[in-house]
């Protein structure tokens, strides 16, 4: 189990690294990820600065979730009272949505991936394939495999086979041994289903950034999804009626209640704010729950913020400004006019201390309602900035008209959407579980993972180079021996190699 921390540094600059790799032995009960997880939120020393927890939709994640919040909310106040604590992966939402439509063609599946398999299998295939490409002056070239586990890459993978529909048939003519072609009936519902899985290829790209915000985004693309499938409910195929009443049911089952977390996101996106639920809502939920909705999430964002300004009353009052009187008067000087000069000025100094404090953060109107009656920052006239690819944290973070707004946008939207961040950890390298690492023992593991991740991120290192993957395995030796001998030094292994490698963008 990868642990990835993600947060706002001082420089709201949106971070993410891997805290921990966890081996968790089966059968991986719900109590045992919570252990997992506190212990290593201990070992960091931030057991008390936790604000999310975001997993896929596994039930023991859901135990294990239950018995973190309770631990985590004796050691702090959990805002928005807990609400926001469990956080469902989005992407991983749209996982489970897609494979029930896929289901729906798994056999025309089937014959295009042994389709694919049996033309790049051989060298002789591929040029007889690659005539008939040549001959149909096709712009496309290769076929691509597919992962199976993986439903965008079973969608690339159908994607690209579908360019090639008119080459398949002329190829199976040449191939006697071939027969699995698709039928021409085949290609048309792959062509359908392309259409919607599309949608959904193109939210979770979205969605699934780990370099930028991904929170605020995740209402808009959630509605882009609904709008898609209520518009092929009534398709002519039947097929794709079936296909899409299994997706909607599944979209019912996790975003059939309002989800305040991607809502709250939203909003305080600046492009956005109220308006988007007002706009979104009405796509999403029967009209009879869409007021209602509406209603929740105001509440939950204004009770959210009391709890920001409760907050920052407290800090302003803990760190309040001492009061020092200054006077020329040289009476004030004298014993016998001491006291009463001492209990003027500590009154003033009561009474300053708790307008410094007090008056910055109760105005007449707080700052939600000024930042709702600013209006979207699209109708601003004169705008030089760029809004459909405005990141909304470097506009909290240059704005001075709020005190309290800017830090609650920062802990919201520093919150991932998306499970990819954590696949990817384990897809860092071509083969992660090969003859070479097969044996390590998980402390190994666990150094491997975390100093890569830290040193990558340090010298800006994000794509692996095919160049490097035979210099990349034979240093794999050195690192386990090195590590025999003591831990830290893998991370001095770690940091000379991507010095070396800056300029190749080795991962």
């Amino acid at each position: 189990m990868v642990i990835t921390g993600h947060w706002i540094d001082t420089q709201w600059r949106l971070q993410k690294r891997v805290l921990n790799s966890v081996h968790v032995p089966p059968p991986r009960l719900g109590i045992a990820i919570a252990d997992a997880i506190y212990k290593c939120m201990l070992d960091w020393g931030i057991e008390t600065k936790i604000y999310t927890v975001s997993v896929d939709n596994a039930s023991n994640n859901d135990t294990a979730l239950r018995c973190l919040k309770d631990t985590f909310s004796r050691n702090k106040c959990l805002l928005a009272k807990e609400k926001l604590f469990h956080v469902r992966y989005c992407a991983h939402i749209l996982n489970l949505m897609v494979q029930d439509g896929l289901s729906e063609i798994q056999e025309i599946i089937h014959d295009i991936r042994a389709s694919v398999e049996f033309v790049n299998k051989i060298e002789g295939r591929r040029l007889i394939f690659g005539e008939i490409v040549y001959q149909l002056r096709l712009p496309e070239k290769v076929l691509i495999y597919d992962y199976k586990t993986r439903w965008n890459s079973t969608y690339e993978m159908l994607a690209c086979a579908l360019k090639f529909h008119e080459v398949f048939p002329r190829f199976k003519d040449r191939e006697s041994s071939y027969t699995f072609c698709p039928s021409t009936e085949d290609w048309e519902k792959v062509k359908k289903v392309c259409s919607i899985l599309g949608v959904f290829w193109n939210a979770t790209h979205i969605i699934s950034g780990s370099d930028y915000l991904t929170a605020n985004l995740y209402l808009n693309e959630v509605c882009r999804i609904k709008m898609l499938l209520d518009s092929k409910a009534n398709d002519e195929d039947n097929f794709i009626q079936l296909m899409v009443w299994k997706m909607k049911m599944k979209f019912d089952k996790y975003w059939g209640e309002c989800n305040l977390m991607m809502s709250i996101a939203a909003i305080l996106d600046p492009r956005l704010k109220i308006r988007v639920i007002n706009y979104c809502f009405p796509l999403i939920y029967p009209l009879y729950e869409v007021q209602a909705n509406i209603n929740k999430v105001r509440q939950a964002l204004y009770d959210l913020y009391v709890e920001y300004v409760e907050v920052h009353v407290s800090s302003s009052r803990d760190s309040g400004p001492s009061c020092q009187i200054v006077t020329n008067d040289p009476v004030s000087k004298s014993s016998s006019s001491s006291s009463s000069t001492m209990t003027h000025v500590t009154g003033m100094c009561e009474f300053l201390s708790h307008i410094a404090t007090v008056e910055p953060v109760q105005p007449e109107k707080n700052e939600l309602d000024i930042y709702f009656e600013d209006g979207l920052l699209t109708a601003m006239e004169k705008s030089s900035l760029d809004i459909v690819n405005l990141d909304a944290l470097k506009w909290w973070k240059s704005t001075t008209k709020y005190k309290i707004l800017p830090k609650m946008a920062a802990d919201i939207l520093a919150i991932p959407v998306s499970t990819v961040v954590f696949e990817a950890t384990f897809s860092a390298r071509t083969r992660v579980l090969d003859s070479y690492r097969a044996s390590l023992a998980p402390e190994t593991v666990e150094m491997l993972m975390c100093a890569g991740d830290w040193c990558r991120k340090l010298h800006g290192v994000k794509k692996r180079d095919k160049a490097f993957f035979d210099y990349d395995h034979a240093l794999v030796g050195v690192y386990v021996g090195l590590l025999s001998v003591d831990g830290l030094l893998v991370v001095v292994a770690f940091t000379q190699l991507l010095k070396k490698c800056q300029g190749s963008e080795m991962c």
